[in-house]
């Protein structure tokens, strides 16, 4: 399998904390991977160190094919290469409808003189609804965002995301506070993406891990401990001691 992503040697330290100590890892063209650790693991450093919000010390991180270095890039050029990012707390606008919400995320395509004078078009508004019905929300196309379950903005931010057509989405603690019927459809909604691009959950929760049923990258002070399914690493005699045993 190809890589999309490769993390080669990365490592950072902030007032002499290191973060991130020589981390390498991979990501396939189209699968779905978790990263879980202890809080202090540098699971959200990765991610920043990914999307440009933080320079690395040394090692490189190169993305697509054929390859370049992401560390040459800004966040904003990062997102346009294909890299979405969902924080654990949804940002939607809460007193827009779902379809303008979407609407919105499709326009940042465009360059700011277009967006001032951009119309939705039929065609927006096609790919608006399949954005919907892709997340599970097209009944709700007209609800303001601002009464929506807490599941349905997680979907709908990660419908904004898709607008994007990302090659890659970084899922921040997608099944935190959601019901039990929520996090099982997130689940079915993340395996699926991950089907046509990659999708790496940092994720808390070993039970929505267990679900996702996919390879598990395990980190600890800023390394990769361990890798594998999540059966493997959870056997580990490392990961029990630093993680599972607390």
């Amino acid at each position: 399998m190809r890589s999309l992503l490769e993390v080669d040697g990365i490592s950072v330290s902030f007032d002499g904390f290191r973060a991130i100590n020589n981390l390498s890892f991979n990501i396939g063209e189209a699968e779905l991977r978790a990263v879980i650790g202890p809080n202090g693991a540098g699971k959200t450093t990765f991610m920043d160190i990914v999307t440009g919000k933080t320079r690395p010390d040394e090692g490189r991180v190169l993305w697509g094919e054929p390859s370049k270095s992401l560390l040459k890039m800004n966040e904003a050029q990062i997102a346009r290469a294909g890299v979405g990012r969902k924080f654990q707390r949804p940002t939607v606008f809460e007193d827009q409808t779902v379809a303008a919400n979407l609407t919105m995320a499709l326009k940042a395509n465009r360059n700011p003189f277009a967006v001032l004078g951009w119309r939705p078009s039929r065609g927006s508004a096609v790919r608006v609804a399949e954005l919907a019905a892709e997340v599970g929300l097209a009944d709700q196309l007209d609800r303001k965002s601002g009464e929506l379950s807490h599941g349905q903005k997680q979907w709908l931010e990660i419908g904004m995301l898709l607008a994007q057509e990302p090659r890659l989405l970084l899922v921040d603690e997608p099944a935190a506070g959601m019901t039990l019927a929520e996090r099982e459809q997130t689940t079915t909604l993340l395996r699926r993406l991950a089907e046509t691009r990659a999708v790496v959950v940092v994720e808390h929760d070993m039970d929505f891990v267990r679900r996702l049923d996919c390879k598990v990258t395990v980190l600890h002070q800023g390394s990769v401990l361990a890798e594998g399914s999540l059966d493997h690493v959870t056997r580990n005699p490392d990961v029990i001691e630093v993680y599972l045993g607390r």
